[in-house]
């Protein structure tokens, strides 16, 4: 393997581990998809909408981080060095050639599923190139750290809108009713996703770095995490309603409620070095199961009869 290609597969490992986002994206998108059909009384969705629909959303949490390389270098130069950028393992030209590409990569596969996709996605577009300039206001957001998450966190909505309309767009479909509350689903999905791999041990913490268990502490960041969950649950339960799937999904956030809040329990406590891992390891969980439960797995039951 020739040095070029060995670092970026370095780069993946270290700021975009395929294994472990892919299966989130797949389970995001595929969700989308699903959803938008059981919407319209389908028991099925076209292979061509849910690939579409699965590698634009990859390519564009790849923009995302590519976008992230370029708002955060001077930060990342100061306080942290180590990272791929900053040491010079790859630079951003390269980096913005990448991003370049993938968007070249998303429109041609929205011409070849439904030209009328190109609005959608142009919509998702223009979002993110605002986040990648702080929407022009990168002081005034990052003194109010509750105003940037909610203002970035609103590209998952978009992100996945565009899904959904690999589903019913493709098809020529109207806009399903209902779809409000998936989308919202995702809102959510999201601040606990970003609250959960920003709280650490005080051990973990590293100068420079505003992590939510900085700004807010370790009490108030735990309780802003389970805040966005039940956020999220009630949002789940009111979009399972719509496709009549709501016994099995709050059984499931039940369960998984109950593991959060002993997380976030634990982390009162003098929580061992390390010990930020748990919640992004139950806010990768969380989100895998909630998307899982509210469009997959109902399609496949339904699929099968038996739901």
């Amino acid at each position: 393997m020739d040095a070029a290609a060995n670092r970026w597969i370095v780069y993946q490992r270290e700021r975009f581990p395929i294994l472990a986002h892919g299966p989130l994206i797949a389970a995001f998108s595929l969700s989308a998809v699903s959803y938008s059909a059981l919407l319209r009384g389908q028991h099925s969705i076209a292979a061509s909408g849910a690939f579409v629909a699965f590698v634009t959303a990859f390519l564009f949490f790849l923009q995302l981080r590519i976008a992230d390389e370029f708002k955060d270098l001077e930060e990342d130069t100061r306080y942290r060095p180590y990272r791929p950028v900053p040491r010079g393992l790859v630079t951003l030209r390269e980096l913005g050639w990448l991003g370049a590409g993938a968007a070249c990569l998303q429109l041609g596969l929205a011409l070849w599923l439904r030209p009328m996709l190109v609005a959608v996605l142009l919509a998702a577009w223009t979002y993110l190139a605002l986040m990648s300039v702080e929407f022009f206001a990168r002081d005034w957001l990052k003194a109010r750290p509750v105003t940037y998450l909610w203002t970035h966190m609103l590209i998952m909505p978009l992100v996945d809108f565009y899904a959904t309309a690999c589903d019913w767009l493709a098809q020529g479909a109207a806009l399903p009713a209902g779809l409000f509350w998936f989308l919202a689903v995702s809102f959510f999905n999201g601040v606990v996703i970003e609250i959960g791999r920003k709280l650490r041990a005080p051990h973990d913490e590293e100068r420079g770095v505003e992590t939510y268990s900085v700004l807010w502490g370790r009490r108030t960041g735990a309780l802003a995490w389970l805040g966005a969950m039940a956020a999220c649950a009630v949002c789940s339960l009111l979009a399972a309603r719509e496709i009549d799937f709501v016994a099995p999904v709050a059984a499931m956030l039940a369960l998984l409620l109950a593991t959060a809040t002993w997380v976030a329990w634990r982390y009162q406590m003098a929580p061992p070095a390390g010990y930020g891992k748990r919640f992004e390891l139950v806010s990768g969980l969380w989100t895998l199961c909630m998307y899982l439960s509210i469009g997959v797995v109902p399609l496949l039951l339904r699929q099968q009869g038996w739901a």
